[in-house]
């Protein structure tokens, strides 16, 4: 009977997860998705608690609670900004404990069945090398968004080499490791653990600023494949088909990052495309064209004036935390007849969905907030574009000039309005560190400051 109410909860469990998914396909069922995930999380937790022996519980508790008063705290502080770094850190999380718990069941040797006991190796072993990728990786990954490491990638000499030597190593390891007997092959799985350590840290090192969106999502996968490797080792059902969605969604997110930027995934692993944000725009250092200014307040009289206005939030905005004051002067601009609509590309901020989240917490109406394939045609029949904090997501050079970095990737086309309106704190290139020739165009203004600092002097003029 217990072990049928269990069963019962892993499917109720697994059944709310894939809600989950599907409601965070949608900003409107956002909100909705989240609970069916927490929901289901509650339900597998639970499940999992009760088939364990009664004897485990004090030490469960004993770890249960501090982590979850850790989580607790950390969420409830944590800034959008900060958010990308949040979710790196996680997956590292998930990476270690599939490396821990391959080595305690080998160690331990319990759960392997003599008639089973290759394929059980294997999974230890595959487990354990995804996880120390995972975990090294999204470390790096971690270091990289919060600034503490160069965004700039490491470009080794011989790297596809180094990276191909260590490839071939591991497997070597794991075929020594499957044919040892007993607890004997513990030295080939530490060796090929610590391998995979280094080419994870090496792998993600790599990759250039302009790349780490898609490396996020990457991560997602990669700690959802070690999720389900655990399960594998656990035999737990419910751990199986969780990481299964968790990976297979991060892939098919990546997937989508990758034709966001016009680029396949081997080649963002590979490229160490992009740099650091900051970089002189130009590579002499002298400005590529004429620049036209505005101030604040001649901002808020064109905005006033036009009779539709699509708005292009980029990283800036979330830096500045500028989106509550955005929403208000959006408010204002619809209650005096102006259409006003959001354009989201899918590489926009620093992780997937930052835009549609940072816009959401300011309880900007979903109706109004568009992906690039839905609004792009309309740009040209815009009076006003106003791009906040975004820099290669606009930048034509990726339509006209075949010789850019980033040539062929799909941009918003928000020099086709009457008028574009560029808020930015300087000149400086983004992350993909090219120039941006939208900033010299004839229809373009440069609004320059800090994102929450204008849009209140913009807000305050248009008041007044």
């Amino acid at each position: 009977m217990k072990t049928s109410l269990i069963t019962i909860a892993y499917i109720a469990a697994s059944a709310l997860f894939i809600l989950s998914l599907g409601g965070l396909s949608k900003q409107e069922t956002a909100r909705r998705g989240n609970w069916y995930g927490i929901i289901g999380m509650a339900i597998a937790l639970a499940a999992t608690v009760a088939a364990m022996d009664p004897g485990g519980y004090p030490t469960l508790i004993a770890m249960f609670i501090p982590a979850a008063v850790i989580g607790a705290f950390v969420a409830s502080r944590v800034q959008m900004t900060a958010m990308p770094q949040l979710v790196a850190i996680l997956h590292s999380f998930v990476g270690l404990a599939a490396v821990l718990v391959g080595f305690a069941m080998y160690l331990s040797d319990k759960g392997i069945v003599p008639d089973e006991r290759t394929i059980t190796l294997v999974e230890i072993f595959i487990g354990a090398c995804i996880g120390a990728v995972t975990f090294t990786g999204s470390v790096i990954a971690f270091g990289k968004l919060q600034g503490s490491i160069t965004g700039r990638p490491l470009l080794l000499p011989a790297r596809h080499l180094i990276n191909l030597a260590m490839l071939i190593a591991t497997v070597v390891l794991g075929v020594f490791f499957v044919m040892a007997p007993g607890t004997s092959g513990q030295g080939f799985l530490l060796a090929a653990t610590i391998i995979t350590f280094v080419l994870g840290a090496h792998f993600v090192m790599a990759i250039g600023g302009a790349d780490m969106p898609v490396v996020v999502s990457m991560l997602n996968s990669y700690s959802g494949w070690a999720a389900a490797a655990a399960g594998f080792m656990l035999s737990n059902d419910l751990l199986i088909i969780t990481g299964a969605l968790v990976g297979s969604s991060g892939a098919i997110l990546s997937y989508i990052m990758c034709r966001g930027m016009n680029r396949s995934f081997f080649n963002v692993m590979l490229g160490g495309f992009g740099t650091e944000s900051g970089t002189v725009a130009s590579a002499d250092g002298q400005p590529a064209g004429e620049v036209r200014s505005v101030d604040a307040e001649n901002a808020a009289a064109m905005l006033q004036q036009a009779k539709k206005i699509i708005i292009v939030p980029g990283y800036g905005l979330a830096v500045a935390q500028a989106q509550h004051s955005l929403a208000e002067v959006v408010k204002i601009l619809k209650d005096g007849g102006t259409e006003v609509k959001f354009a989201i590309h899918p590489v926009a901020g620093r992780l997937p969905g930052h835009m549609n989240v940072l816009l959401a917490e300011a309880n900007i109406p979903y109706d109004i907030v568009f992906e690039m394939e839905e609004v792009n045609d309309e740009f040209s029949g815009t009076d006003v574009s106003w791009v906040i904090g975004a820099n290669d997501i606009v930048n034509p050079s990726a339509m006209d000039d075949p010789n850019s970095p980033i040539a062929g990737m799909p941009v918003l086309h928000v020099w086709e309005a009457r008028d574009t309106i560029v808020m930015k704190r300087s000149m400086a290139s983004g992350y993909a560190g090219v120039d941006n020739p939208l900033f010299y165009k004839e229809n373009t203004l440069m609004l320059f400051g800090d994102a929450k600092k204008v849009v209140d002097e913009i807000l305050t003029a248009m008041r007044g």
